[in-house]
């Protein structure tokens, strides 16, 4: 089977969601009839991003507000103070029916891609693409913000903390869970004190003890990796023992509830198809719970949100399911990933998982459960599902989180989650966001590849070996274009291949009729 796309070509001058530019907007665009994982996995990576079955690609360099593309590192990432902030209240919410104090307007992270189809669903030629602005809760700022002032009262004690996120570092790259492991403290020194035993030690002492301790652990070759320091006291902590480490994403989010917990909250995975007997129970609670976010958060009227926008928008996906024997149990495809609580869905994400990724496409949300900050929770949820679906399929390792927007201070909030890296709109390599801020500081499009001589290692070099699919019959270019009389057809099909690059100009059919 192949995919199936038919090119719509460029599209300028149009509204913009992001700034409220008139006429600033600019991007090529596709109808896919059909998606393999892996070509669309290999299309976001060149800057593509889906909306239903339409996909299109910002004019980078033209464009007023510059979307790159934008992913989080799972096996890397650690909560931040407001990430804990969120789990931790949906914790105690769930456990004792706590609710937090004050009103909390939800951060725009309900929305991942904030790509929705504009104005007229029906109308779907028309496929304006705006921006969800969902502004960023009080609290959340609040937390930003102490979060910043705690960096420098902490900077004393840069050394401990170092070492201790260097550990978890290393952990959470190999795929292994970090567990917080209580170390071994040594007794105050008193009147009654032993003096038999060794003498008690500075906090840094130990530390550097811990150290070493861990370069002398036993490699797979069964020798020492280091070797104790001459003149050094013998080690007052077990070799297993380890320093007090932050909690991972995954011991926050599936910590114990007590027998006698307030409410239950169940997360189920379900493939968006009609055949799927899940999905098909679901879908009249799932629209219903669609229809009132649209209308409560974003004002919608309620002809924009019917049963047929709402099932084109994120009910039709062009991805073909996929159950390869390499690949994870659920298989690829796209998916409603449904949070139950006690008994009925408060929230709806939408998600594709593809061979490298999971990528967030969209979440509604009960509107009443604001205070949870479900746009928050869910993207921590898909965060920790993405590392869980590593364990068994290791290429599957990054969260795609759709574009950031440096230009829009209303979606930088996406670069919150680190670690994290934005894609050169030139060379399609990705690049740490750290290295990327400065440059966008001076300028809203920017090429982030610092390598002058690179180029675009996937570009159209054989236009004629592009597949077309023309009459029923597959073909290449090459042969297509000797039967055709119109010249814009060139033109058209070459602009085509430049933007899919030739791997998947080769692998995927264009439908010309």
């Amino acid at each position: 089977m192949a995919s199936v796309v038919e090119y719509k070509g460029l599209k300028n001058s149009y509204h913009c969601g992001y700034c409220d530019s008139k006429e600033g907007k600019a991007s090529c665009g596709m109808w896919a009839h059909s998606l393999m994982a892996q070509d669309y996995q290999a299309l976001i990576d060149r800057g593509w991003r889906r909306s239903g079955k339409y996909v299109y690609k910002p004019v980078m360099n033209q464009t007023c507000c510059p979307q790159y593309t934008i992913r989080c590192r799972p096996l890397q990432f650690q909560p931040s103070k407001s990430h804990k902030k969120v789990l931790k209240k949906m914790l105690k919410f769930l456990a004792k029916g706590e609710i937090s104090k004050g009103h909390c307007e939800d951060e725009p992270m309900d929305s991942l891609v904030e790509d929705a189809v504009a104005g007229d669903f029906a109308l779907i030629n028309k496929l304006d693409i705006q921006c969800d602005l969902t502004t960023l809760s009080d609290d959340l700022k609040q937390s930003l913000e102490s979060e910043e002032k705690e960096k420098g009262k902490n900077a004393k004690e840069e050394p401990r903390d170092l070492i201790q996120s260097q550990h978890t570092e290393e952990k959470l790259g190999s795929g292994e869970p970090s567990h917080s492991v209580k170390a071994h403290t040594v007794p105050k020194p008193g009147k009654g004190a032993d003096l038999s035993k060794p003498p008690c030690r500075k906090a840094k002492e130990i530390r550097k003890e811990r150290k070493r301790l861990k370069l002398m652990q036993p490699s797979a070759a069964g020798e020492l990796q280091g070797v104790p320091a001459q003149g050094e006291p013998p080690s007052l902590i077990p070799p297993k023992a380890k320093s007090n480490q932050p909690k991972s994403l995954e011991d926050l989010i599936f910590e114990p509830l007590p027998e006698d917990a307030a409410h239950k909250l169940e997360v189920r995975l379900v493939p968006v198809s009609f055949e799927d007997p899940e999905f098909k129970s679901s879908f009249s609670q799932s629209f219903s719970l669609y229809v009132k976010y649209q209308m409560t958060i974003h004002q919608d009227p309620p002809d924009e949100c019917g049963k047929t926008e709402f099932t084109r928008f994120l009910c039709s996906s062009p991805l073909e399911a996929e159950n390869p024997p390499d690949g994870p149990e659920c298989g690829y495809g796209s998916f409603h990933q449904q949070y139950w609580l006690d008994g009925k869905i408060i929230a709806v994400g939408v998600i594709d998982i593809l061979p490298h990724c999971v990528s967030s496409v969209y979440l509604y949300y009960d509107p009443d459960y604001s205070f949870l900050s479900l746009g928050v929770y869910s993207a921590l949820r898909e965060i920790a599902f993405t590392k869980q679906l590593h364990e068994k399929v290791l290429p599957l390792s990054y969260y795609y989180m759709g574009f950031y927007i440096h230009s829009c201070p209303k979606m930088k909030y996406k670069g919150q989650y680190r670690p994290s890296d934005l894609l050169c709109p030139e060379t399609y390599v990705w690049v740490p966001i750290e290295q990327c801020l400065p440059s966008l500081e001076n300028s809203k499009y920017c090429r982030f590849n610092q390598d002058p001589e690179a180029v675009d290692e996937d570009r159209s070099k054989e236009p004629d070996r592009l597949q077309v699919l023309h009459k029923k019959a597959v073909m290449p270019y090459g042969v297509y274009k000797r039967q055709q009389r119109d010249p814009s057809e060139e033109a058209t099909v070459l602009q085509y291949a430049s933007l899919v690059g030739q791997s998947c100009s080769e692998r995927m059919l264009l439908f010309r009729s």
